[in-house]
């Protein structure tokens, strides 16, 4: 063994204690042989429910602010209602509250769009089981200091725009965290498929909140914050017992990325294969001429270059500053292929889901007689559609490999039942539910194959060469351009809304298209290496 990997491994186990839940069940379980034989099995499911019900949390406490729009804003037409103080809450009950509540949005979005980049850089640096609980823990604190307005009667837009601002950046803790730790555990084998069914988390969250938002919404709307922040702030605390953060320090190896097969085209199996046979002749020529390990360890060995090899050639010290497993930096991620365009993509992608996330159920309720819980109910029907499609997104992918073609695809769906619901949605409940969940399957299926199986597969990319710390860095780079693009669609969705419903959906449909423009360079390299060579591997 190298020395450095040594002095690597060994401060990752002084850093990265095992958890204090860990340690009981492991001297429970010392009784137990099954636990032994399928050890690393069962930390990987623990760090697959874990990480799941992390990010369903995450979600679930953004959900309440799309459904409390209603109450915030009432309906002031009759004596009845102002009697019984229902006419809203101010600052919110004013003719301009669609431009409140979307200040309200951005100040969130925003946030945590910017703080994103921050935060993969900090993930890759720290251990994330005190990443990932202090920032489920914080969160719940926003999230409750929202709902406690109300009990306090506080009418301050400044408290509310603080409070949405802080729970942004610290909701930015979430996913670098949970996706380096399932790219940690799990292999390249089915990923698409493991992380399209890990990914319902969001939709499951985005219910969940919805449905406890829903059930006080009516009676006391403070408790549709105040319950989903004492729960994520529950598992905030369960991660801290329990979430081994790397496989090394309870005994188990990781997944090697460089042993993991995908198809590709002949010249990178080819070219591949030639790289490794060379650095393993060069390499026992070192051992043979007596060169220490340390002088061996800086040597490079540069690809032949491909079509997959980045235009940007980067700089010397950035390539062996990468070939050390060492965290790399944002600009480095940049070169990455792929990266830029998934990124932007995302932007438009992203801005649709979460356009539909928080706007939702007051376009239900105002383009139809449903009140305030039936119109959040009703919305749900939305993410249903999206574990649909995040399944169907990851399967397809794992079967073909072709990523930027399947999201294409499913794009190009979603700008036709986009404009379909927006015609007929609110005709009957029957045809709003199938379309709802229709919309569902096409706009969310995309979003969550880019954050998921595509950020992982390129935070390993084999142009880092075998470096998997990474990954955090491309995800935040990856989400966070993303959450730009979530921060405008709401607020634009806020200002447009005001003079016309339809112009929002011109807008969504509009983005979709883009999207899918957006995708069509590595769409056409994806279908030129498919028929250049279907049944030939190479190695990453």
């Amino acid at each position: 063994m190298r020395p450095s990997a040594s002095r690597t491994r060994k401060m990752s186990n002084n850093y990265n204690d095992i958890p204090i839940g860990i340690r009981l069940l492991q001297s429970f379980s010392r009784q137990c042989p099954r636990f032994h034989a399928r050890k690393e099995l069962c930390y990987k499911m623990s760090i697959f429910l874990l990480t799941f019900l992390a990010y369903a949390c995450y979600h679930m406490s953004r959900k309440p602010i799309s459904v409390v729009k209603s109450v915030l804003h009432g309906n002031c037409s009759t004596v009845q209602l102002q009697d019984a103080g229902n006419c809203g809450y101010a600052p919110f009950d004013g003719p301009d509250s669609k431009t409140l509540f979307g200040m309200l949005d951005s100040a969130f979005l925003f946030s945590y769009a910017i703080s994103m980049f921050a935060s993969g850089f900090i993930a890759e640096r720290v251990s994330l089981r005190y990443f990932l609980s202090m920032g489920m823990i914080m969160t719940g604190v926003f999230t409750y200091l929202f709902g406690l307005a109300r009990t306090s009667n506080i009418h301050s837009l400044a408290y509310f725009v603080l409070v949405q601002i802080f729970a942004g950046i610290f909701q930015t803790t979430g996913w670098p965290g949970v996706v380096t730790l399932v790219g940690r555990w799990f292999g390249k084998k089915k990923r698409g498929l493991i992380f399209g069914i890990w990914n319902s988390h969001t939709s499951i969250g985005n219910i969940l909140g919805t449905l406890i938002a829903a059930h006080y919404v009516e009676t006391d709307w403070a408790l549709s914050f105040v319950v989903p922040g004492i729960i994520i702030g529950a598992v905030g605390f369960l991660l801290f017992l329990f979430l081994v953060d790397q496989p090394e320090i309870v005994g188990c190896h990781p997944q090697p990325a460089a042993q993991e097969r995908r198809i590709s085209n002949d010249s990178d199996a080819d070219e591949n294969d030639d790289d490794e046979e060379q650095a393993r002749r060069s390499e026992a020529f070192y051992a043979q001429s007596g060169y220490a390990d340390s002088q061996t360890d800086q040597i490079s060995y540069r690809p032949t270059p491909t079509e997959r090899t980045p235009i940007l050639a980067r700089p010397q010290a950035q390539r062996e500053h990468t070939s050390h497993g060492r965290p790399i930096g944002l600009v480095d991620a940049l070169y990455i292929p792929g990266v830029v365009e998934f990124s932007l993509c995302l932007f438009f992608t992203k801005l649709v889901s979460y356009t539909f996330m928080y706007w939702l159920p007051l376009y239900i309720q105002s383009s139809s007689t449903l009140g305030p819980e039936l119109s959040a109910d009703l919305s749900t029907l939305f993410d249903v559609g999206g574990i649909l499609g995040a399944i169907a997104a990851g399967y397809v992918s794992d079967l073909t490999g072709m990523s930027a073609t399947v999201c294409t695809v499913m794009l190009f769906f979603a700008s036709p039942i986009l404009l379909m619901y927006q015609q007929y949605g609110a005709l009957s409940v029957t045809i709003s539910v199938l379309l709802l969940i229709a919309v569902g399957i096409f706009v969310n299926g995309p979003y969550a194959l880019i954050t998921t199986s595509v950020s992982a597969e390129l935070g390993q990319h084999s142009s880092l060469e075998g470096n998997s710390n990474a990954l955090a860095t491309v995800t935040a780079i990856i989400d966070g351009t993303g959450s730009i693009g979530a921060a405008v669609g709401p607020l634009l969705a806020g200002v447009i809304s005001s003079h016309s419903w339809q112009n929002v959906f011109y807008m969504l449909i509009v983005s979709d298209i883009i999207a899918m423009v957006l995708l069509m360079r590595l769409v056409v390299k994806e279908c030129t290496a498919a028929r250049r060579s279907s049944n030939r591997i190479r190695i990453e």
